[in-house]
């Protein structure tokens, strides 16, 4: 049973030498924060490969529409570029929210209970173990599951297919950048700002299962829309949830998160160097 109290938002923080209201997360702030994360990535990527072409020369405006597309898009299938599109993309999206949230919820930054953002150590040094126990089981259990709902169709993702066409040098680069500033920023905005948010109108376990299926659903396209991932994907953030609430820290959802995802993309693309 999760106990952590839960701050009241009439109280206030002490920050910057000054006691500020503690003002919750609203709803439509957390859902504007998570649509603005997705919505970088996708608008930073053409933006990025157009930067690269015209540096690299690939581009000339002077061709017209048809032939600038084309030729980005041949930039874009070289080996490796995928890859750093993507490091490049995460990148900016994450420069982009982590020093927002931190802005525009300061009293709740250091702050353990919801609807602090629990950036600050757990209460006990031993769920980090226990993080990392989560985040080599979940990819486990949850590929038995995923393959089990599967009925024996191909289980396939968009990472699958990029590790194909990406060099060694790069591959590790990139597993990296999944591992850590992915988990980080997602657990910010899922684990910390959604889930305070939920918590302050439905009770702990409702606020967790909406959260969990919020988090399935916006990576789905990523799993290329295979409906039977989702079992997968919200129980994994079940347990990121239970684990930053029960520790009253973030850290080690970000932890069990990045185990999870250095496995899981391990193995893609350990399949896809010896395919």
């Amino acid at each position: 049973m999760i106990t952590l109290p839960v701050e009241s938002p009439h109280s206030t923080a002490r920050f910057d030498g000054r006691h500020v209201p503690i003002e919750p997360p609203s709803l439509w702030a957390a859902a504007g924060m998570v649509a603005l994360y997705f919505m970088l990535q996708a608008v930073a990527s053409g933006f990025i490969a157009l930067l690269i072409g015209l540096a690299s020369g690939f581009v000339h405006f002077g061709q017209g529409i048809k032939p600038v597309g084309a030729e980005i898009r041949a930039m874009i299938d070289q080996p490796g570029m995928p890859a750093i599109l993507v490091m490049l993309t995460l990148g900016l999206a994450a420069a982009v929210i982590l020093p927002l949230a931190r802005k525009k919820w300061p009293a709740l930054w250091w702050m353990a209970g919801p609807p602090g953002l629990g950036v600050v150590l757990p209460v006990n040094p031993a769920f980090f173990l226990l993080a990392i126990l989560i985040g080599l089981g979940a990819p486990l259990l949850g590929g038995q599951l995923t393959a089990l709902l599967a009925h024996g169709k191909t289980v396939t993702q968009d990472i699958q297919d990029l590790g194909t066409h990406t060099p060694l040098g790069l591959r590790i680069a990139l597993v990296l950048v999944l591992a850590s500033l992915g988990p980080l920023v997602e657990e910010l905005l899922f684990r910390g700002v959604l889930l305070s948010a939920l918590m302050q109108r439905w009770r702990v376990g409702w606020s967790m299962a909406i959260s969990a299926l919020l988090f399935a659903l916006v990576h789905l396209p990523g799993m290329q829309w295979q409906w039977y991932a989702l079992p997968d994907l919200a129980l994994l953030a079940l347990a990121l949830a239970w684990l930053r609430l029960r520790s009253g820290s973030l850290w080690p959802a970000v932890l069990a998160h990045g185990v999870n995802n250095l496995l899981a993309v391990a193995v893609w693309f350990v399949a896809a160097g010896s395919a």
